[in-house]
């Protein structure tokens, strides 16, 4: 039974984000919201209420000469400043200087002594009586714990209200200086919410990889396929083992080459009969007409060498689409084999008389893997046409190599073709504009049986204008 696609990528992503879910309700609830005050009234501020609380206990045990030092031990071992006062801002230990006033007033306005640093009135602080004034009931929207970001350069201040072990007891509040968002993480032991939300992320990125990965893969055969396809290579195929709708597109891609496997290939089987049978008929019409060349009056002579010359141009035109067809039938019974380029295009160049027309450049020893005929007719036709256009002159026969492959290269330095007309050239029947005559553009035929014999080979072309002017084909082959 075949999962639509939209329902696999529904159901992982609804996994996905039912577990971001979960982890965004895990950090509402432990951080009670958003904002900076609401991180420290919640449980991780609890932790720093409790480090708070026994620091104001380890103070009622030493000096009021030696609570600097210990608050002094206390930042060093939490990467803070601490500062701790008491009730009215009466300084009790650290120092003071630089405390914001938004920080001051949640302690409550301090004296004018605290203010200029002071030493504070008789007696302990931490063993005074809370004034009268500030035994009545707090306001229960007075928090317990602030946390604020101010200061120039910005930092962060958290104050803890310490209160009392005894109700009539003065309460005290301890400041710290936290210089970063690390430290505050780590003074709030929030590193681990921190690892888990990483973790979620990654965990995440590896749920969803092996699908989108899977997806991407089959995509990219597919597009393979078709471009393949598209390019003529039709009996390119791609694998069904999917079973959803990318598994259904495969199997359509695959019937699709075929049927259009079956149809050119049988449009070349039609034609290549076609110029078979057609090819004994011409033969007879040569040779009557030439019978009756021989038998004919003067008065007849013109209007029998018009009648040849249709008929010579008949036979060209089949004996092409004969060996259009039969290269575009052979890709599979193709014989591939080392081809030493040198000596074959000397016989390309002797049979087509251009010895004197072509300047060849190919190494001694270069090969190819390459069926030695298709080859030598691909060689022969791209010369012949170059001889038609451009004359005899200025043609060209050279190689690069690139890897492992070879590149043959047959330039002329003729007119070259439309630009418009490059795309589509290699068609069979197509001819340019500027070489529709019969005389120069011949049946349309030639480069095309060019294209089949290198596809033929395994290899490719590429036609393409030079600069200035003339015309370059670039045939590319497997190095032996």
């Amino acid at each position: 039974m075949r999962a639509p696609l939209a329902l696999k990528v529904s159901g992982w992503l609804l996994l996905n984000l039912s577990l971001l879910v979960v982890l965004a309700i895990g950090l509402l609830v432990a951080q009670g919201g958003f904002t900076w005050t609401a991180l420290v009234e919640g449980p991780p501020g609890r932790r720093v209420q409790d480090m708070a609380e026994a620091l104001a206990a380890d103070m009622h045990n030493v000096s009021p000469e030696q609570r600097t030092t210990t608050l002094a031990r206390f930042g060093e071992a939490h990467d803070v400043s601490a500062v701790l006062f008491g009730e009215g801002g009466r300084i009790l230990g650290g120092d003071p200087s630089g405390v914001p006033s938004e920080v001051l007033k949640f302690i409550g306005p301090p004296p004018s002594r605290r203010l200029q640093g002071l030493p504070p009135d008789d007696g302990d602080p931490l063993d005074q009586p809370a004034p009268v004034e500030n035994l009545s009931p707090r306001p229960e929207s007075r928090p317990q714990r602030v946390l604020l970001h101010v200061g120039d350069p910005a930092v962060f201040w958290l104050a803890v209200r310490i209160k009392p072990p005894e109700p009539r007891r003065a309460g005290v509040t301890l400041v710290l200086r936290v210089p970063s968002l690390g430290h505050l993480l780590r003074l709030l032991d929030l590193a681990p919410w921190l690892w888990i939300g990483a973790g979620t992320v990654v965990i995440s990125l590896l749920f969803w990889l092996p699908f989108v990965r899977g997806l991407t893969r089959d995509l990219g055969k597919l597009t393979r396929a078709t471009e393949a396809i598209a390019d003529g290579r039709f009996d390119t195929r791609v694998a069904e083992k999917r079973r959803d709708e990318l598994g259904a597109l495969g199997g359509s891609v695959n019937r699709m080459a075929g049927r259009l496997d079956r149809l050119v290939t049988g449009q070349k089987r039609f034609l290549g009969d076609i110029a078979h049978e057609l090819g004994s008929p011409l033969g007879r019409m040569q040779v009557s007409v030439g019978i009756l060349e021989q038998r004919a009056g003067p008065e007849l002579q013109n209007a029998i060498t018009d009648v040849r010359e249709e008929v010579e141009h008949m036979s060209i035109l089949v004996g092409e689409l004969l060996v259009f067809t039969k290269a575009g039938l052979r890709p599979r019974d193709a014989v591939l084999g080392p081809v030493t380029l040198a000596p074959l295009a000397a016989r390309v160049i002797a049979r087509e008389a251009a010895d004197d027309a072509v300047r060849v450049d190919l190494p001694v020893h270069l090969a190819v893997l390459a069926d030695a005929d298709l080859l030598a007719r691909a060689i022969g036709n791209l010369v012949r046409n170059a001889l038609r256009h451009a004359g005899r002159a200025a043609i060209t026969l050279r190689t690069e190599t690139s890897g492992d492959d070879v590149f043959i290269i047959v330039e002329d330095e003729g007119p070259g073709v439309p630009p418009d007309s490059l795309a589509r050239l290699g068609e069979p029947l197509f001819r340019p504009e500027s070489a529709r005559s019969r005389e120069t553009g011949g049946a349309g035929l030639g480069l095309a049986i060019v294209k089949s014999c290198v596809e033929a080979c395994g290899g490719g072309v590429r036609f393409e204008n030079r600069e200035p002017h003339g015309f370059r084909a670039v045939l590319r082959l497997p190095a032996a």
